[in-house]
């Protein structure tokens, strides 16, 4: 019986329907108890941290991250799931940024730009900006996930905010194809290799695969793969912070090791991302061998990707 997705629209309607007071403070309290309640997210959490921010990081700051961790997750879903509700200048009024000239510059040049972006802050913000004020096609290349109707709410949330939805999977090059071609802003969540099929790169230090997409796509079209981020303002809202195009032209005789030198560009630029508020990165799944080895050891074996 399927309880996650009846879940996950009770909370969406809980989140529209309650003041913004009240569903920051229901949030914040699910935080704390997902915190003390779930021993392998926490551990998970923790060693992001301490990868980002190095293995001497004291206990108390530690502890304080972690939360703050949780409760950036938990306020990504609120501020989603209260965006249909929210007018175009709301949306407007609600978002800073830097650098989007460099969006702008490849759609006149005729590109979709790809657009590269870690679990982060609250991308949904900026994407709803695109479509709304912006006025400009998006699309995102999302997770599928377990049970299909939970996929189906997400999709059908996401289009609601005037995004193009296409599913991570063998159908997914073919639409972003099409989508460069018409010049939509494609996004790409790209610091986690969810098929398994990804290419090895070093990523905070430590070896692990991230998507080979977003590398073979650009050296296929010319379409710019532009690093970017979104973090929540602590008086409310996103600021949003879009990096110049990463350095994209073939140099091997093999297309493979292109990727590879590529993808390891776009690594060390999620890395600068997420340094800036690491609390805001909410990566709560295993990303590394070494995730899944010290989950194995709690007792609790995560299946692997591929």
């Amino acid at each position: 019986m399927d309880v996650v997705t009846p879940s996950y629209r009770a909370a969406s309607r809980l989140a529209r329907t309650l003041p913004r007071v009240g569903a920051d403070s229901l949030s914040d309290n699910l935080s704390k108890l997902a915190v003390r309640g779930s021993a392998e997210r926490r551990m998970l959490v923790e060693r992001n941290l301490r990868r980002v921010l190095g293995p001497d990081l004291p206990a108390d700051e530690l502890d304080r991250l972690v939360l703050a961790s949780f409760q950036a997750y938990g306020r990504y879903w609120v501020d989603s799931f209260r965006l249909p509700g929210m007018s175009v200048p709301e949306i407007d009024w609600g978002i800073d940024y830097e650098g989007y000239e460099h969006i702008a510059r490849a759609r006149a040049r005729g590109f979709g730009p790809l657009i590269v972006l870690p679990h982060l802050g609250g991308w949904e913000w900026a994407g709803f900006w695109i479509t709304r004020v912006e006025r400009i096609p998006l699309t995102a290349v999302v997770e599928p996930v377990e049970p299909p109707a939970l996929f189906d709410f997400f999709a059908d949330f996401r289009r609601t905010l005037g995004m193009h939805v296409v599913p991570l999977g063998p159908e997914a090059g073919t639409a972003v194809l099409r989508a460069i071609k018409e010049r939509h802003v494609i996004c790409l969540l790209s610091d986690r290799d969810i098929e398994g099929n990804g290419v090895e790169v070093e990523f905070f230090g430590e070896v692990t695969k991230l998507p080979a997409g977003p590398a073979t796509l650009a050296l296929r079209t010319g379409a710019p793969i532009i690093p970017m981020a979104t973090y929540f303002k602590p008086e409310g809202g996103i600021w949003c912070t879009v990096r110049p195009p990463l350095p994209v032209e073939r140099r091997a005789k093999r297309l493979r090791e292109d990727v590879v030198r590529i993808t390891q560009s776009i690594a060390h630029a999620l890395e600068d991302l997420i340094r800036v508020a690491p609390e805001q990165w909410h990566i709560q799944q295993p990303n590394w061998p070494s995730d899944y080895e010290a989950l194995e050891a709690m007792g609790k074996p995560h299946p692997r990707p591929g």
